[in-house]
């Protein structure tokens, strides 16, 4: 699928995360207006997706946020090409200054994957992951992590009680 993406590292909490989610947000919004003048085509924003790693597994399993790398992006339509990305990146540009030099639109493959709803705070995911998904079900299938752990932030966290908030979160797998 094609998506407007960004990386960096730290913790969502940092500057570094922050300004991506700003910049990511800052070229999608443009660029469906760009897509509607150019084309007459709409898409509708999807989600919200991170994928999250380490260098160091154990970090990334020790929950050593400092040490996280992150790609943030939210899916596009196939048919919005490269100018039009350009165009929607100059335009945030004017706002917010330089953009950051690896946000693009670009392509990512995921392959096979395992994925649970978690429903619920954020800070209560860790733990569903570890049990349900590391510890049974990978093991259980004789199946081993294969790529970044992936969340799809499905509900929005300024307009949903914490208890409702629904993240898909994906493992990919060998």
């Amino acid at each position: 699928m094609q998506f407007v993406m960004v990386d960096g590292e730290g913790s969502e909490d940092g500057e570094q995360f922050k300004q991506g989610m700003k910049w990511l947000f800052a070229a999608i919004y443009p660029l469906k207006r760009i897509a509607k003048e150019r084309m007459g085509k709409d898409f509708v924003e999807a989600p919200l997706e991170v994928l999250w790693w380490a260098d160091d597994v154990n970090d990334f399993i020790a929950r050593n946020k400092d040490k996280w790398k992150w790609r943030l992006m939210i899916v596009t339509a196939d048919w919005v090409n490269q100018d039009m990305f350009e165009q929607a990146v100059a335009t945030a540009s004017e706002r917010l200054g330089e953009a950051p030099a690896s946000l693009r639109l670009g392509r990512y493959v995921e392959g096979r994957s395992v994925q649970i709803m978690h429903i619920g705070p954020e800070n209560e995911e860790a733990a569903a992951v570890a049990r349900r998904l590391y510890d049974e079900f990978l093991p259980g299938h004789n199946l081993v992590p294969n790529g970044h752990f992936h969340e799809i932030y499905l509900s929005d966290p300024s307009r949903v009680a914490p208890e409702k908030m629904r993240t898909v979160l994906r493992q990919p797998v060998r």
